[in-house]
């Protein structure tokens, strides 16, 4: 970890607590990073195909590629599109959905991420999935994918995607999703693995902790430092996709940023900065996120507070 002292005790623990989520989610991905040998591979159309440039290039192993996943690889949110299914499975109660939903409600109003109300929202999302199985999330997990999120992704960044895994690089998942159904995400779409917010379990049970802190915003380009240096890869020869500006940390990291269905922040800041730019929505509107109480729920999937980074996607 990289000297802090220069920093307030404030912006220090802050820091120190995304350099504790990065390394984390990076750990936590190479574990599961090895996609099933018959998975099915990634098909592109004409249509889907990206543009023919010196890019990716065939063969360069310490090169890959990082992916946000709302709204750029799937259309919403992934979390919200969980907590629907968790909700159909009666796996929490209305009571704690009103709960959930009144706090997503806050941030979205208040436009500012008071540390006391996330804190609060994050401890109430662990609290209910404290003592739950990780392995029966997983389960539940891999039927929510077939009911809600199969066919929300986009084909385009699907095929950017496959590019990638067609010359030879590996393809990472980066989101502040719980790493659970990160995972199951990528392995569906037959991708490297992912990166993604870890809840503390012992012995296959979740504690109702957080290791670090969700996986957004610096964390995620703490994550994907972290997961390079283990992996070997050269940053200046890897690519990173994402339509929001609170990923602009991990833009900056790599030498091939792309700006994908990007928010009006990231749009700027791309255009400002000559990044590539991709947008897969009819009329450039933007993808329905979803309810903020479903989405708030649907953070407890993993246990972790990942409804926060709801609060990003706001235009």
């Amino acid at each position: 970890m990289a000297a802090l002292g220069w920093l307030t005790p404030r912006r220090r623990s802050a820091t120190a607590r995304s350099v504790l989520a990065g390394e984390a989610a990076a750990e936590a991905a190479r574990k599961t990073s090895a996609a099933d040998d018959d998975a099915a591979l990634l098909t592109t159309t004409p249509e889907e195909a990206p543009e023919e440039p010196a890019f990716p290039v065939a063969g360069d192993v310490r090169a890959a590629a990082f992916f946000d996943l709302d709204n750029t690889v799937m259309q919403g949110a992934a979390i919200f599109h969980f907590g629907r299914g968790l909700y159909k499975r009666k796996f929490f109660e209305r009571r704690e959905l009103t709960r959930f939903a009144w706090q997503q409600a806050w941030f979205r109003l208040a436009g500012v991420e008071d540390p006391e109300h996330m804190q609060d929202a994050r401890d109430s999302a662990l609290s209910i999935v404290k003592g739950h199985r990780v392995s029966e999330l997983m389960s539940i997990g891999e039927e929510i994918y077939d009911e809600y999120m199969a066919d929300r992704i986009w084909p385009g960044t699907r095929a950017l995607a496959q590019a990638h895994l067609d010359a030879g690089q590996k393809v990472w998942l980066v989101t502040a999703a719980p790493v659970e159904t990160a995972t199951i995400i990528a392995r569906r779409l037959g991708l490297t693995g992912a990166l993604g917010t870890v809840a503390e379990s012992v012995d296959g049970v979740y504690t109702g902790r957080l290791v670090g802190e969700p996986l957004h915003g610096p964390a995620k380009a703490e994550a994907v430092r972290a997961l390079a240096a283990a992996e070997d890869l050269d940053l200046d020869r890897c690519a990173a996709y994402s339509d929001s500006h609170n990923d602009i940390p991990m833009l900056s990291l790599v030498g091939h940023p792309y700006a994908i269905n990007p928010d009006t922040k990231l749009r700027k800041y791309a255009r400002a900065r000559d990044w590539r730019l991709r947008d897969y929505r009819t009329g450039r509107k933007a993808a329905k996120v979803g309810i903020p109480a479903a989405a708030g729920v649907g953070a407890l999937a993993g246990g972790t507070a990942a409804a926060l980074a709801l609060h990003r996607r706001r235009r």
